[in-house]
C-alpha cells in the first residue's frame, strides 16, 4: 500500500531529509519519500504492516523535530 500524508509542523528542510532516513531505515517501511516543499509524507509498506509503519514513522519523525505530525 502505498499513501501521502500532510505533515504539521515541518521547519526544516535538512530535518525532512533525516527523517526520510530514518523512516527508510524502518523494517515495516518498503519506501519513505518526504517533499519539505509541500511538506508531504509518501509512505508504501505492505498492507498488513502498513498502521504500524505508520506509527514507526511518527515515532522516527518525533525524535529529530518534536513537534512535526503526521496528519491522518
Amino acid at each position: 500500500m502505498k499513501k501521502s500524508f500532510k505533515l504539521s509542523e515541518l521547519d526544516c528542510a535538512n530535518c525532512a531529509a533525516k527523517m526520510e532516513t530514518a523512516i527508510n531505515k524502518l523494517d515495516a517501511v518498503d519506501s519513505a519519500t518526504i517533499n519539505f516543499m509541500s511538506q508531504r509524507l509518501t509512505l508504501e509498506a505492505s498492507d498488513d504492516q502498513f498502521d504500524e509503519a505508520v506509527d514507526l514513522a511518527q515515532k522516527a519523525i518525533s525524535k529529530v523535530e518534536r513537534g512535526c505530525k503526521i496528519v491522518r
